[in-house]
């Protein structure tokens, strides 16, 4: 069965199939409702003081505060600005593992809230405002919120509960490690042993109330490349005496996207290559010495991925030596494929279309975004979906990542709701 028949049978297994939706603990409901201001005024806080990757200092410390407040175990400094807590049901069970990222991006704010970002920082040796453009401080006002629910409700829990606030998903900065990868290398899913994991993603496009899903393949992984090509720098007016780096660059990225068009089996899953900057010469008159680009490759299938990567390297060396130069290719991965457990998206579904109502329950076709989540999916089954941040007559809400994006705080209630249960229902159905 190839993987195009299998993700045809896998939706229209969840399309079709007949599941119980599961009503919301009325406790747990009441106090959702109770602390939603409280959610609200945290992740205002943390909006208002944003932190970059691995320098996450101050929001670990409100983090840690709250968490011990709580009565949890809690463990700071993991993977350098990671906080992780353990709460422990009164009846023995499993492990769940429930994950919210904590860092910010090197995005200046323009979106007209009281609680707007002013903070400013030096990004790559550029100064650069700093805002939360992606929504990990709804995730952790979210987690925190959940935290609170279950410290409270202790006796409804059979198993343990494992907290991960995770520094840097949007990557370390150059020559530092960090994010899922850092943590799982420390053991964060180990003592005890995680036997499953969830998480959320804020979604500035998806209406409030609504929750997005997709069993298998959600999120693309997503490879860094360089490419340096080598050429013989020379006088503008004479191109023929020298090697033209410049040129050469643009027959490359032209090639690349040959991969894309004409050998990647596009019916299985999207694939996607960019060359997102490119680097070279000094003057209008000199054809340059060297040029080098940078990029990106997103895909959604492991073979596809296999493929893509190895024809990159083998196309890349091939064109620059029928011009006479010479190049490098090199790629670091950021994230693996965010795969959704069908297996744990079946029996969890059931309590997220019972809080949120079925027909809000949507199930979406693959992104290319990228969610270095994926890492902890390798390890142990998880469930990544995403939670409706749009307010409902937002025609052209902007983008993640951009100065303008909003998040309609009124749908962080029914993300404290759905972890809280999903926690529960997991481990009581053991």
């Amino acid at each position: 069965m190839n993987s195009k028949t299998q993700s045809l049978l896998l939706l229209i297994l969840f399309t079709f199939c007949s599941i119980q939706a599961q009503k919301i603990d009325p406790d747990i409901d009441k106090m959702a409702k109770e602390i939603e201001p409280k959610v609200i005024e945290w992740r205002r806080d943390f909006h208002q003081n944003p932190e970059l990757s691995n320098r996450e200092f101050e929001t670990a410390k409100k983090i840690a505060k709250h968490l011990k407040d709580l009565g949890m175990d809690v463990s700071e400094n993991i993977a350098k600005t990671g906080v992780v807590a353990i709460l422990k049901g009164d009846k023995e069970g499993k492990t769940v593992a429930l994950r919210a990222d904590i860092d910010a991006l090197p995005v200046t704010e323009r979106a007209d809230v009281p609680f707007k970002s002013v903070v400013k920082t030096t990004f790559l040796d550029t100064e650069v405002g700093v805002s939360h453009a992606c929504g990990h401080d709804t995730h952790t006002a979210i987690l925190m919120g959940v935290a609170e629910i279950l410290a409270k409700h202790k006796d409804k829990i059979s198993g343990t509960v494992k907290f991960i606030f995770q520094p840097a998903e949007e990557g370390p900065p150059p020559g530092e490690e960090g994010g899922a990868k850092l943590m799982i290398k420390e053991g964060v899913l180990k003592n005890p042993d995680v036997d499953a994991i969830f998480g959320l993603h804020i979604n500035s496009g998806t209406s409030v109330g609504k929750i997005r899903y997709k069993p298998g393949g959600t999120m693309a992984a997503v490879e860094r490349f360089v490419i340096n090509v080598k050429g013989k720098q020379t006088h503008g007016s004479a191109p023929w005496t020298g090697v033209d780096p410049i040129l050469i660059s643009a027959k490359i990225i032209d090639g690349l996207q040959t991969i894309i068009s004409r050998e990647s089996p596009l019916v299985n899953e999207a694939a996607v290559i960019t060359v997102g900057k490119i680097t070279s010469g000094v003057r209008f008159n000199i054809i340059p010495e060297s040029a080098e680009m940078i990029g990106t490759v997103r895909t959604l299938d492991p073979s596809m991925r296999a493929l893509i990567i190895r024809r990159m390297n083998e196309m890349v060396p091939a064109i620059a030596k029928a011009y006479g130069a010479e190049a490098t290719i090199t790629f670091q991965n950021n994230t693996s494929i965010t795969y959704n457990n069908p297996d744990l998206v079946k029996k969890m579904l059931p309590t997220i279309q019972g809080i949120a109502g079925k027909d809000n329950v949507i199930l979406s076709k693959a992104t290319t975004g990228g969610e270095d989540f994926s890492y902890f999916q390798e390890v142990v089954p998880g469930f990544y979906f995403f939670l409706g941040g749009k307010t409902p007559d937002n025609k052209n809400p902007p983008s993640h990542h951009t100065p303008d994006f909003y998040i309609d705080e009124s749908g962080l209630l029914l993300g404290v709701k759905v972890m809280s249960q999903l926690t529960l229902d997991y481990l009581n159905a053991q």
